[in-house]
């Protein structure tokens, strides 16, 4: 049996609620966790854990969010800026790539937990 790692519940209930986007350092938030997806997307993949999940849990804050298409594209554009950060160096697993998942998972479920916590209504 899989466990779930609460960094996904997390990110579940970020997406679940909708939050206050004209609260002051919500979106600078956001767009962080947005970025750290984008990089986890691509580690993930990389060190032999396949699939969308990331990619998932970024399109169901979109879909949450329902940002204008300005504000949609800033999102999506931090999100690739992750994924790309590592496409462009990294072609193997590395011990390295492991220690930034770990890092990642920790900055993405305490960036989560921070936006639930303080900016959902």
């Amino acid at each position: 049996m899989r466990l779930i790692h609460p960094f996904l519940i997390i990110v579940a209930l970020a997406a679940a609620f909708p939050v206050r986007a004209t609260e002051t350092g919500y979106d600078e938030r956001l767009l962080r966790l947005s970025e750290v997806l984008g990089s986890l997307h691509f580690l993930r993949n990389l060190c032999g854990d396949p699939g969308n999940q990331w990619r998932e849990r970024m399109e169901a804050i979109l879909l949450s969010e329902n940002p204008e298409p300005e504000r949609r594209a800033r999102i999506i554009a931090r999100f690739n800026r992750g994924y790309r950060a590592y496409a462009q160096g990294y072609t193997t697993c590395t011990d390295a790539a492991v220690t930034a998942i770990d890092l990642y998972m920790k900055e993405g479920e305490a960036l989560s937990r921070d936006i639930v916590a303080r900016f959902a209504n």
